[in-house]
């Protein structure tokens, strides 16, 4: 009774071991295809193209700045068209999945100037909310932006 018992702990074990690998695995898929839209939110910077981010957006997407303003999608293309930079670049960028959301957390530098055309020097954390939209398309819905002051 022993031996059995035993052999059906071991059974037991090994099935929450690989459905453990198996979830585990399916939300690096989906962190890893988070992370590679942030990186193409970060391209379209590098590139001064917010055309490329716009199709990352939800159409009711809503973005709070470090200065607390809160802006639409097209505002925020808006002012992405008009921030020329220099430099930009993310640092320890982190996906967690939870079901259709995911939320990336990153560090953002930046130089350049602003849409006033004034000097941009900027270091921030970010926080992305993602969502899985309907047609299986991953699309920002909120993102905010917290300034770092050392």
């Amino acid at each position: 009774m022993n031996r059995n018992w035993a052999w059906c702990l071991i059974g037991v074990l090994l099935l929450a071991s690989a459905g453990w690998s198996k979830d585990k695995n399916a939300g690096g898929g989906t962190e890893d295809a988070v992370a590679a839209l942030e990186q193409k939110w970060l391209q379209s910077q590098k590139t001064n193209n917010p055309d490329m981010v716009a199709p990352l957006l939800a159409d009711k997407f809503v973005n709070t700045g470090s200065d607390g303003k809160v802006t639409s999608k097209s505002e925020s293309l808006a002012n992405a068209k008009a921030t020329k930079y220099d430099s930009v670049d993310y640092a320890d960028v982190k996906v967690a999945v939870f079901g259709d959301t995911a939320i990336a957390v990153g560090d953002f530098k930046a130089k350049g100037t602003d849409p006033e055309g004034k000097p941009l020097d900027a270091h921030e954390r970010f926080t992305d909310t993602w969502v899985k939209m309907k047609d299986g398309k991953w699309q920002c819905v909120a993102s905010h932006q917290s300034a770092i002051k050392m």
